[in-house]
């Protein structure tokens, strides 16, 4: 097998560190980059060791220059309570970082995926959601500093497909957990495990009728490998996510059962611009990847529960 050098931007967070491991398991040079707003070392510190891996501390904002096969641009923070922070800063990361990754990937001839999100649906007035839909999306409310600069790092990377010739691809991701996950992303699956294990009330906004689908962080990387995978007659955008359906009040419901706590619910009003639907038509990647999700929750929640339990003991 041909050892391709591989970069990560956003390689220490969450689905970036797992995505670094797996790349490096399969055999392969990985460069993981990262300015750890919201990544941590901890999340690698276990890779350091490999001498086919690499840590670089730098922001996206700012060019970078690397001789690369590929690059992962998944550099953005990912959970509200992380983007809204700094929302200025948010839509640079999203933005800036995709222009100097792709301006990277023409200089080097560097094939690129871009880890754009179901966000980009804004609050859907169709469901399941296809690629096709342009979406439902408020510019200026508080969620648009992510919703806006993913969708016009979608627009960047469509550019400089067709003006530069950039071997570019795009995958919109669905909700995803597991372990690594930040336990204070204000996530919902995280939220609720970290609440239980401690047997506080558990945060359910509006009554909990809003519905999510939840794809654990080992089917996303499946995804995203095949889609890299691809040759240049499929770019994407790609949904990846798993379309089961569960209202928030049921997976409240099941994380205190899992976790055996003593939490009780309680209900707050609803964030503004929350999405009341969020569910993937996987149809795209059924037929040219030949992906589905194939974890189950309650096998994807038990492994992630482990984690958290480890992590706040």
């Amino acid at each position: 097998m041909i050892k391709k050098r591989i970069l990560i931007t956003g390689g220490a967070g969450f689905v970036g560190s797992h995505l670094c491991e797996r790349l490096l398991n399969e055999g392969n040079e990985v460069y993981c980059l990262d300015n750890f707003f919201t990544g941590q070392k901890r999340n690698i510190l276990h890779l350091i060791s490999n001498p086919y891996f690499e840590l670089i501390r730098h922001d996206v904002t700012n060019p970078y220059l690397i001789e690369v096969d590929e690059i992962y641009n998944l550099a953005c923070p990912a959970s509200p309570i992380h983007y809204q922070y700094n929302a200025i800063k948010t839509v640079k990361t999203s933005i800036m970082g995709a222009i100097n990754m792709l301006g990277l990937a023409k200089r080097v001839n560097a094939k690129i995926l871009q880890a754009s999100t179901s966000e980009v649906y804004g609050n859907p007035m169709v469901h399941p959601q296809p690629e096709s839909y342009w979406g439902n999306v408020n510019p200026i409310g508080e969620r648009s500093c992510y919703d806006e600069g993913k969708r016009a790092a979608e627009t960047l990377f469509r550019d400089y497909q067709h003006q530069n010739n950039v071997h570019t691809k795009i995958v919109r991701i669905f909700n995803t957990y597991g372990p690594r996950m930040h336990p204070n992303d204000g996530r919902v699956v995280s939220n609720f495990i970290v609440q239980a294990l401690q047997n506080q009330d558990i945060t359910v906004y509006g009554k909990g009728e809003q519905t999510r689908s939840f794809q654990y962080v080992d089917d996303l990387l499946e995804g995203m490998i095949k889609t890299m995978a691809t040759d240049r007659s499929f770019s994407g955008p790609v949904n990846i996510g798993n379309p089961d359906e569960f209202k928030i009040i049921e997976l409240a419901e099941k994380v205190i059962a899992m976790t055996k706590s003593k939490s009780k619910i309680v209900f707050k009003p609803l964030p503004s611009d929350d999405p009341m639907m969020r569910k993937p038509d996987i149809s795209l990647a059924k037929k040219t990847l030949d992906w589905k999700p194939k974890v189950e929750l309650e096998e994807g929640l038990d492994k992630t529960i482990a984690f958290f339990k480890e992590l706040i003991k």
